[in-house]
């Protein structure tokens, strides 16, 4: 899946990244040694990786592949209910182990050469260990315990599966911080059921997209539906709550309207689009259920997750690098296992909002490959990010960057660039 072959250019001249969060060089998203790094520094650091959902793997045997980062993963419901994961990647000649994406086993056997492992990755037997007729066969000294593919720590929250190759991640509400937590559990606080999913390439790194999702700044200028049915607006209140690390945040808008709603118009902004009509309104008959009047909540969990809540629309956005210039953008709309019928059909017609083709964000599989085009030959150049100030704090806006230099604060952290 990650495309291994693209490589620095050897005369490539030092790079330098200048302290600080509002000046974002360009390179950051170009350079194939910096894929590298974050690999070992951020996917295989101390993070929480997104994995799966609990409803995914309800029962004993019940897996799903993925990946974190560049490598791939396989997750699984054990034989006492506790959730595994480990590297998928046989410990004899590296081939993958599991090749569905989903699935139930006893235990998994690598297609290359029958290695047999168990449900939390232990490795279980060798085919003809002992070779044939007292030929062949593994050395009197090789014993199965001793090898295995790596393991990830698990924890859930709100039933999301997270997973982390690193000892000293904290754990998972830590990592949160308490603003954020109580913000995913506010979504997700019932059991979930899965409505559709699906995988949406994307032309551009994959940290112009967690950008995107941070960025507050640019949700009701570039998309027209959302400013004009009034889904999002900076007139309307709402803001953004982060957490202590800079990594993680939850944007919200409310309904109700903040002093004057001409703004966009006295600009002449674009997406305020008195043109743009539904010939069925009811597409917009939001209930709210969770009683707070938020109609849009985006949250990110660092590096690679997006919780979404757009009215009723809800859906977990899982995105991984496919290279420097290309990345997977996994969709999975969620409903509540408790929903009534009329609440089902509204989830599955706001799902149009959403997607490669939503009436809100096609924009943004777009939008990434327009920066990645636009900057191929200003790696030394800098993007500025300084809308709502220079700091990383919570603030009662989204007129704002400080999502999006959170972001920059924790990587810098974690990978020391």
């Amino acid at each position: 899946m990650p495309d291994t072959h693209a490589t620095a250019h050897p005369d490539a001249a030092p790079r330098a990244w200048p302290p600080g969060i509002t000046r974002i060089p360009y390179w950051l998203y170009q350079d194939a040694d910096v894929l590298k790094h974050e690999q070992r520094t951020l996917f295989e650091g101390p993070v929480w990786n997104f994995l799966a959902l609990e409803a995914d793997i309800p029962n004993r045997g019940d897996y799903r592949t993925t990946f974190v980062g560049a490598m791939p993963v396989v997750v699984v419901r054990g034989a006492g209910g506790a959730i595994h994961a480990f590297e998928n990647r046989c410990a004899h000649r590296g081939a993958l182990i599991v090749l569905e994406d989903s699935g139930t086993a006893r235990d998994f056997t690598c297609a290359y050469h029958a290695w047999r492992y168990d449900l939390e990755g232990s490795l279980c037997s060798v085919a003809f260990q002992r070779g044939v007729n007292g030929k062949g066969g593994m050395p009197a000294d090789f014993r199965a315990g001793d090898h295995a593919p790596r393991r990830l720590r698990t924890a859930a929250i709100g039933g999301l599966v997270f997973g982390t190759l690193s000892d000293a991640t904290p754990d998972i509400e830590t990592y949160l911080g308490a603003g954020v937590a109580a913000k995913l559990k506010r979504v997700l606080n019932r059991p979930v059921e899965v409505l559709g999913r699906f995988a949406q390439p994307m032309p551009n790194n994959w940290k112009l997209y967690a950008e995107n999702v941070r960025d507050t700044y640019h949700a009701s200028l570039l998309h027209s539906f959302f400013t004009t049915f009034r889904i999002t607006r900076f007139s309307q209140a709402g803001g953004i709550t982060l957490s202590e690390n800079g990594g993680h945040h939850a944007s919200a808008t409310i309904a109700t309207v903040e002093g004057s709603d001409g703004a966009y118009k006295d600009q002449g902004i674009r997406s305020d689009n008195d043109g743009l009509r539904l010939r069925d309104m009811s597409f917009l008959d939001a209930v709210d259920e969770f009683g707070d009047g938020i109609q849009l909540q985006i949250l990110t969990v660092f590096p690679t997750l997006v919780l979404q809540q757009t009215h009723n629309s809800l859906a977990i956005r899982h995105f991984l690098p496919n290279g420097t210039g290309a990345m997977t953008l996994h969709w999975t709309y969620l409903g509540f296992a408790d929903d009534p019928p009329e609440m089902r059909r509204r989830r599955l017609k706001q799902a149009n909002l959403v997607g490669p083709a939503g009436f809100i964000s096609l924009e943004d599989g777009c939008i990434g490959g327009f920066v990645q085009r636009a900057a191929a030959t200003a790696g030394d150049e800098q993007a500025v990010v300084e809308m709502g100030g220079r700091s990383v704090e919570t603030q009662a806006t989204r007129a704002t960057e400080v999502a999006v230099r959170g972001f920059w604060q924790l990587y810098r952290t974690l990978t020391g660039l």
